[in-house]
């Protein structure tokens, strides 16, 4: 794996609408800017893409928990997503994020019963991306419904990608909707 750089950003709200939030809510994106080993040709095995998930899921992970300044189990909302330079295909973002990046993922945020929601796309440099988040146990906590924008820009180049984790240790500001409570999930199957 060939990174050009790695940036990592924290998202603090302390005043959401005309209110004044009661703890700060926090989201950390941690980023990789990676050369696309396919860029420019199609290939039928995607392994090492597969692989370098692997790595990223683990690496980014750590890296986002340890800007919130929280530990592993105090995580409470993830989200992954990636962004294609021109000269790569959709299918490159989809073998880094969903093979095998959630397992390390889900080990450095200290569990994570739900799916890892996800989100991908292609672009150029300064493309933007809302990369998706909820509750890590359980998917229907509705209070954790929410995104985080990310974007690097001078990234993806055309045969780059970026591959962002997003880790929160809150839900929404002033969250009213109802549904289920993150006091109430029963985190065995992942979704309550």
């Amino acid at each position: 794996m060939e990174i050009r750089k790695i940036v990592t950003v924290v998202e603090e709200t302390y005043k959401d609408g005309e209110k004044m939030v009661a703890k700060p809510t926090r989201k950390a994106a941690a980023m990789a800017v990676i050369k696309n080993p396919f860029a420019g040709q199609y290939v039928d095995d995607l392994t090492e893409l597969m692989e370098i998930g692997e790595q990223l899921g683990s690496t980014l992970a750590e890296r986002a928990v340890k800007a919130l300044g929280i530990t592993k189990e105090e995580a409470e909302s993830y989200g992954k997503g990636a962004i294609v330079g021109e000269k790569g295909e959709l299918e490159h973002a989809a073998a880094i994020l969903h093979p095998r990046l959630g397992k390390p993922f889900r080990e450095e945020v200290g569990g994570g019963k739900a799916i890892i929601p996800s989100a991908k796309k292609l672009g150029g440099m300064g493309t933007g991306l809302d990369v998706p988040v909820h509750y890590k146990d359980a998917a229907f906590v509705r209070t954790h419904y929410d995104a985080m924008e990310v974007r690097i820009a001078d990234a993806p180049r055309g045969d780059e990608l970026v591959v962002a984790l997003v880790v929160t240790d809150s839900g929404r500001p002033h969250p009213r909707i109802g549904g289920l409570q993150k006091s109430e999930i029963k985190g065995e199957d992942g979704l309550r």
